[in-house]
């Protein structure tokens, strides 16, 4: 039965879908004023492996993750830009779904925008004001008040008394309480607006997420998702205005992913170690990528540095090198124990790197058997695809993997016949030179490896 670690409860529980057969989930997306990071990267990864696997264990899902395309960040940089908001929007939506297809995301179910969602927006914070849950302020915005919600804080684990500590109001602000968050912001000259009740103005970022999550999704739904960053205040002001709301439990389970570290440094533009998906990419293969993301359990932090790159594509290395020259059949019985060791790993919270340990001993068998049993190395590489896949891994022709190179500069016709001059000198027996062409691949990067079948080379 698969356990998944409730950021709620703090606890791992067993997780029964709301309705039999089918999940619902709801992940917090992307900001678009700006290229995704390496952060972006890993939450979307980690929800694209659970959402395949629930598929491979016969469920249906619905997910969704939105797009927040109005927000103080796209204002300013589209005015910085002297561009329309929509204009920048649609440049940094279209980079992010390249980003996605490149990394082996799939595409979510629906993938709502905050600005196709107003309506839905003003509606749940006409119920809030009417339920007295909110409030219009004197500087004309609308207010949720925390007060008039009970199990505030119940998320973040914190009492309110501890949570309002410290907090001041800006003297722009108009709250009752440091803790009050504007749902909806009244209008600025030359900012984007719309109709509502209380005036022209826009959402705040909390009720998006509540909006988009409950018209698609209904008031009460299996899991929630998003950054360990998005669990105060985001999440904490999202299960408390949408429970405010209907009068039911929101998200049954809270799953938050560890965050991504530089070289053992919070991830910042301000620190110099700041990574956008294209510049990674640029340097290493996608599925390197992946690898390296799915490598650490979800809730743990990941650290990013070149040495953790350099690991993930060695490991990935050794999947290909033992897919290699097999024919691609469909599965058989031979991978059956290691389907269930993998779902048993899953099942466990989710947990990947015991997931890639059992790859790795399909790997190593696929090896030790492949030169004898070609078959039985052939089903088993069957598997390992099947499930590699559930992880985001092992998409690309083996060989087509093996000698690309990332930045495709590579003079792959002159390896290619600095092999065939090796072989034509231990032909002649002419070993010092055969050693000589050896020595001048591996100066080029390339391992070669001499089989029964000829020879392989790879990049090193």
């Amino acid at each position: 039965m698969l356990t998944i670690h409730n950021s709620l409860t703090k606890q791992k529980q067993a997780f029964t879908p709301i309705t039999a057969g089918l999940v619902k989930i709801y992940v917090c997306g992307m900001t678009v004023y700006d290229y995704c990071h390496i952060g972006h990267a890993r939450s979307m990864s980690i929800f694209d492996t659970i959402t395949r696997y629930l598929r491979h264990q016969h469920l249906d899902v619905v997910y969704v993750r939105n797009i927040t395309d109005i927000e103080d960040k796209i204002i300013k940089r589209a005015n910085e830009q002297n561009i329309p908001w929509q204009q920048l929007t649609e440049q940094f939506i279209q980079a992010m779904q390249e980003d996605c297809a490149a990394l082996h995301i799939l595409p979510p179910t629906h993938e709502p925008r905050a600005t196709d969602t107003i309506a839905q927006m003003v509606a749940m914070i006409e119920s809030l004001v009417i339920k007295q849950h909110a409030y219009v302020g004197d500087n004309g915005d609308v207010y949720f008040r925390v007060n008039s919600f009970k199990d505030y804080g119940k998320l973040a684990h914190k009492a309110l008394e501890d949570l309002q500590s410290g907090v001041r109001i800006s003297i722009a602000e108009a709250k009752e309480n440091p803790l009050d968050f504007v749902l909806w912001k009244m209008a600025k000259p030359d900012e984007p607006a719309w109709d509502s009740p209380w005036g022209p103005g826009r959402p705040g970022w909390h009720i998006e997420c509540s909006a988009m999550s409950t018209d698609l999704l209904g008031n009460h739904f299996d899991i929630h998702g998003g950054g360990n960053d998005l669990k105060f205040p985001h999440h904490e002001n999202e299960l408390a205005q949408s429970e405010a709301a209907t009068g039911e439990t929101f998200a049954n389970i809270w799953i938050h992913a560890g965050m991504v570290t530089v070289n053992k440094e919070k991830m910042s533009k301000s620190l110099g170690n700041f990574f956008t998906i294209r510049d990674v990419l640029k340097e290493y293969h996608p599925e390197v990528v992946r690898f390296f993301l799915t490598s650490s359990h979800y809730r743990s932090p990941v650290n990013y540095s070149v040495e953790s790159l350099t690991l993930a594509k060695s490991s990935l290395e050794r999947f290909y090198v033992s897919l290699r020259g097999l024919p691609i059949i469909s599965e058989g019985p031979l991978g059956q124990p290691y389907h269930e060791r993998f779902n048993q790993a899953m099942d466990d919270d989710f947990n990947t790197p015991i997931a890639l340990s059992v790859l790795f001993d399909m790997s190593h068998q696929i090896n030790k058997v492949r030169e004898t049993h070609i078959e039985e190395a052939a089903e088993l590489a069957a598997t390992l695809r099947y499930l590699a896949n559930i992880l985001g891994i092992l998409f690309e022709d083996p060989e087509s993997y093996l000698t690309t190179q990332v930045d495709g500069q590579a003079d792959v016709a002159l390896i290619e016949q600095l092999i065939v001059d090796r072989q034509t000198a231990r032909a002649n027996q002419d070993w010092q030179a055969a050693d000589v062409i050896r020595k001048r691949l591996t100066d080029l990067g390339v391992t070669i490896e001499d089989g029964p079948k000829g020879t392989t080379w790879r990049w090193n």
